[in-house]
């Protein structure tokens, strides 16, 4: 079977991994391979830390991905010898004042409910655990089983694996999806060239929408949310694990690598396909940052970068065959991209080669977004 999959993010990366070592021809449209939200997303693996109320289905899915995370990195380390930063010692969350605290307790309490374990914590352990953490913060709660992975060595590390199996990388940009006898046949370079194709993956990210050739309401709408990041660099060990905090009632994570980097988010901003950095944005992560941890304002500058989530409607990935023959959708992964790579890679290999979703995807197919606006 030749498959083309438009978009060489970390979900579009280990899909065509997995689908080349079942034998698939792949090829890979995209100018920039791993680059996008890929390039500048922290790496957080926190199903639990990003559980939000109605959002359970999304929650079982980031679960069952996390649980595979460990097998998958070390795969994909194995095959490639390259490095995916991958790390499974626990997310701290911790609240700044008394309302911060509330509204962790509340969390708490929801993730009882559902049956997951969280360890309360007072300020007092919160700082034993994280020494660097501000004297006033009130308490927290650990999440022992979530983690991280490092990005900017996963996507690398995702395309190794996918060429050592024989798929081909089209550094170009995809202009639109071939459609001959109502079905998806390949895809239309903006140059003009064209990559024929049994099967076609939109793994787009925002830009899925953006792709032609499609009949009206067979990709459900996604929109870009942008998030601003800041790295910073530590000569000296700073934060043991990753940390998420509420300052008054703002999110802020910081993530710590074994090079020394702190990574410091996200923004979340509705503003079109807007990548600009702006003061504002970083001046807000600093702010909360330096409130929770005071140390940070003493840690070196390295860069700071933007990038465009994928949003759904409902802010869930869409992920399956479409209404249009021959077409998988793998999009709208929203905050949860890097999380949900493992999981996603095994729902879109099934539907490219067997034409089916498994049970654990079956809450995020793209008939669900049908008409939405």
């Amino acid at each position: 079977m030749d498959i083309a999959i438009i978009g060489a993010g970390v979900i579009g990366l280990a899909t065509a991994w997995r689908v080349a070592a079942r034998g698939a021809a792949v090829t890979l449209i995209d100018p920039a391979p791993g680059g996008g939200a890929s390039s500048v997303a922290a790496g957080m693996l926190t199903p639990v830390s990003e559980l939000a109320y109605g959002e359970e289905p999304l929650l079982r899915l980031g679960l069952a991905s996390r649980d595979r995370y460990r097998e998958f990195a070390a795969e994909l380390e194995e095959a490639t010898g390259l490095a995916t930063g991958y790390r499974a010692d626990g997310i701290l969350e911790v609240a700044f004042d008394a309302d911060d605290l509330r509204h962790l307790e509340e969390v708490r309490r929801f993730q009882e409910s559902l049956g997951i374990p969280a360890e309360a914590l007072t300020g007092r352990e919160c700082r034993k655990l994280e020494p660097m953490l501000a004297p006033g913060v009130r308490g927290g709660l650990l999440a022992p089983e979530d983690g991280a992975v490092d990005p900017r060595r996963l996507a690398p590390a995702l395309l190794a694996a996918a060429e050592r199996h024989g798929a081909r990388t089209v550094r170009r940009r995809a202009a639109e999806v071939i459609v001959e006898g109502g079905a998806a046949a390949g895809v239309r370079l903006a140059d003009g060239g064209e990559v024929r194709a049994d099967r076609v993956l939109l793994a787009a990210g925002p830009w899925s929408g953006e792709i032609g050739g499609l009949p009206p309401g067979v990709v459900p709408p996604v929109r870009p949310v942008k998030g601003q990041v800041i790295r910073l660099r530590s000569r000296v060990p700073f934060l043991r694990r990753c940390t998420r905090g509420v300052v008054r009632g703002f999110p802020i994570y910081l993530v710590p690598r074994e090079d020394g980097e702190v990574v410091v988010g996200a923004t979340q901003e509705e503003m079109g396909f807007d990548t600009r950095v702006t003061a504002g944005g970083l001046w807000e992560l600093l702010r909360d940052a330096r409130e929770l941890v005071p140390g940070i304002t003493e840690l070196e500058f390295a860069e700071v970068s933007a990038g465009l989530r994928p949003g759904s409607p409902d802010n869930a990935p869409v992920m399956g065959p479409s209404a249009l023959p021959g077409l998988v959708i793998g999009t709208g992964h929203f905050r949860n991209g890097i999380l949900l790579t493992p999981v996603s890679a095994d729902i879109l290999a099934e539907a490219l080669l067997e034409g089916t979703v498994p049970e654990v995807g079956r809450d995020f197919t793209p008939e669900r977004l049908v008409g939405a606006p």
